[in-house]
């Protein structure tokens, strides 16, 4: 255990978890609905510090990050439990973990995960010159004093930090992480409250406000929306999706990717191709730079290309990656938004 840092003392030994925008009320003996942050007499606690569901290194473009140190290497780790509830999850099996009853999420979470502490993930990294770290896997926000220990290290050795977020962190977790966070790909999973509520078990105007702060913290970010048929895919959604990157920036990049079937969904279809590039026409329509398909193989739906003379800046084949820019420019002078060094 390890005492946390966002939370609100509360009468009767009752605390608010102030990390995400579910702000818990947590009795005494209790956590959150993430199941990893527990009210130890009236202390908030993280169970998970320095407990590792997983660690790999991954290609930068399996974050997915098409517009921040293409090509580069990047170390990634998370922990266990979520913040949402998503039917759809594909990394159900550590983020689900910590549903249920109490007993059970304190004997899961004793249980799993190895032993990883900040300074290890640094001197990794040092000995390997890997440039990034990537705080993933499930949801970073609910181990955030985790998180925010080996951030704090690795500004010092001139590593970069990247979230994967589902964007629900508070004003307050964003305030507490800006300084050290380089990146974020955020999932814009729908945009209904409907879809929200029902699928995922929170609410969506949070993560619209976390996209809007995180931008105008200077914080480089890219967003995915996860295409499930007859749930989040009609072109009324997907239009006002396309607005609103737009009016943040038509410079992020908007991931589409295709849904395979897994967890509670199994009995939902995978997404069509003709979907995916009926969601890409629609983006590239409203005004977005950048519009890519992933989940699939593809030789145009993943490459870049110059939004002023629609040349090819960077090659994408799965994880192979040809980077044709010159100090982040196009060869016909223009600057392609990212961060390439």
């Amino acid at each position: 255990m390890h005492p946390a840092i966002l939370f609100e003392k509360k009468p009767n030994n009752i605390v608010r978890c102030t990390a995400c925008n579910h702000y818990c009320l947590i009795k005494e003996n209790s956590t959150g609905i993430c199941g990893v942050r527990k009210n130890i007499k009236g202390e908030l606690f993280l169970l998970v510090y320095g407990k590792s569901s997983g660690s790999h290194v991954d290609p930068m473009e399996k974050k997915p990050l098409f517009h921040f140190l293409p090509g580069e290497k990047i170390f990634s780790f998370g922990t266990v439990g979520c913040n949402f509830g998503c039917g759809f999850c594909q990394n159900w099996n550590i983020s689900q973990i910590t549903r249920g009853a109490q007993s059970q999420k304190e004997y899961v979470i004793d249980q799993y995960g190895a032993d990883l502490y900040p300074e290890q993930i640094i001197d990794y990294c040092v000995k390997n010159e890997i440039k990034a770290i990537a705080y993933t896997y499930n949801e970073p926000t609910i181990f955030v004093e985790y998180a925010l220990d080996v951030m704090k290290l690795a500004k010092k050795h001139k590593i970069k930090n990247v979230f994967v977020t589902n964007g629900y962190e508070s004003k307050e977790c964003v305030e507490l992480i800006a300084p050290y966070l380089d990146a974020a790909n955020i999932d814009l999973k729908g945009f209904t409250e409907k879809f929200y509520s029902n699928l995922c078990k929170s609410r969506l105007k949070p993560v619209l406000e976390t996209i809007k702060l995180m931008h105008k913290k200077g914080i480089w970010l890219e967003l995915t929306t996860l295409l499930i048929p007859g749930e989040n895919d009609s072109e009324k959604e997907l239009k006002e999706i396309a607005e609103f990157i737009k009016s943040v920036s038509p410079s992020i990049p908007w991931h589409i990717s295709a849904f395979h079937p897994d967890f509670e969904m199994l009995e939902k279809q995978p997404t069509k191709l003709s979907s995916l590039e009926t969601a890409y026409n629609i983006g590239k329509k409203a005004g977005l730079k950048f519009v890519y398909i992933g989940n699939i193989i593809s030789d145009k739906y993943e490459n870049t290309y110059c939004p002023k003379c629609n040349e090819l800046v960077i090659k994408r084949m799965g994880y192979q990656v040809q980077n044709f820019l010159k100090n982040g420019r196009c060869k016909c002078g223009e600057k392609i938004a990212g961060v390439w060094k």
